[in-house]
C-alpha cells in the first residue's frame, strides 16, 4: 500500500489500483470513496454501481440525520465503527439504511474523512466508508484505517497541489463554473451551493468578464476545455 501511494503520479491510474488494496488493509465486502469540494460530492464505489441515483439521492436527502455521516461531514473525521455510535436497531431505522445502504449490503460500515488536495473550487475532502454484510470491523480495522487515513491524505495533497485560478477566479466563482459545466441550471446551481439564485447569476456576470466571454454556453465550454487541473 505504501509503496502504491509514494509511486502514483496521477489519481486517474492510482484509484482502480487503490481500491482493492484497500479492500485487503480493511477487510469488506464493498466501499465508498466520495470527493467532497465546495463545488459538490463525487462519489465512486466498488464495485461501481453500488448505488443508484435514487438511492444516493434518498440517502443525501436523510444523512443530515445520520450520525456516521455528521461524523465525516463536520465532525473530526477520524476513523469510527457505526456501531461505535449507534445500536443495529437504531441504524436499521435510519431513512439512510432504509433508502440506500439496506440494498447495498452495508450492515456494518467504518467510516473516515480526511483533506486530500485541492480542487479549482477550493479544499477537497474524501470520505471513505467500507461496508460489510457480515461481521462488525474489528480493533485492528480501525487501526489499519488511522494508520492509512494520514498517508491518503499526504498522498492526494501531492497528486492535488492547490491550483491557480485563472483571470483573478474566486473559489467560488469556479465552483459555480464546475456545476455549469456539467449542465447544470442556475436553479440547481443555487440549491447545490445553498445560496440565492440572485446570487448565482452575479456569479456569472463576474465570469463572464474575467473569461472575457458573452454567455453561459461559451463560459461553459471554455472551463471544460480548461481541463481540470490549470496550473
Amino acid at each position: 500500500m505504501i509503496d502504491l501511494l509514494l509511486d502514483a503520479v496521477d489519481e486517474e491510474t492510482l484509484l482502480p489500483a487503490l481500491f482493492p488494496a484497500l479492500l485487503r488493509a480493511v477487510p469488506g465486502d464493498s466501499l465508498t470513496w466520495s470527493v467532497r469540494t465546495p463545488a459538490g460530492r463525487h462519489p465512486i464505489t466498488t464495485p461501481s454501481g453500488l448505488f443508484g441515483p435514487e438511492a444516493l439521492a434518498g440517502f443525501f436527502r436523510n444523512a443530515p440525520a445520520d450520525a456516521l455521516f455528521r461524523h465525516t461531514n463536520t465532525g473530526s473525521g477520524v476513523p469510527m465503527r457505526r456501531s461505535d455510535l449507534m445500536s443495529r436497531t437504531e441504524y436499521h431505522r435510519l431513512g439512510t439504511y432504509a433508502e440506500a445502504l439496506r440494498a447495498a449490503g452495508a450492515e456494518h460500515q467504518l467510516a473516515t474523512a480526511f483533506p486530500a488536495g485541492w480542487a479549482r473550487s477550493g479544499r477537497r475532502t474524501v470520505c471513505l466508508v467500507v461496508n460489510r454484510e457480515g461481521s462488525d470491523f474489528a480493533d485492528a480495522d480501525l487501526e489499519a484505517a488511522t494508520l492509512l487515513r494520514a498517508r491518503l491524505g499526504h498522498a492526494l495533497d501531492r497528486l492535488a497541489p492547490p491550483v491557480r485560478l485563472p483571470a483573478g477566479l474566486t473559489p467560488r466563482e469556479s465552483a459555480v463554473l464546475d456545476l455549469l459545466a456539467c449542465g447544470l441550471t442556475d436553479r440547481q446551481i443555487a440549491r447545490r451551493l445553498d445560496v440565492s439564485e440572485r446570487t448565482v447569476d452575479k456569479h456569472l456576470e463576474h465570469v463572464y468578464a474575467k473569461l472575457r466571454v458573452h454567455n453561459r454556453v461559451a463560459a461553459a465550454g471554455l472551463w471544460r476545455t480548461a481541463g481540470t487541473r490549470l496550473v
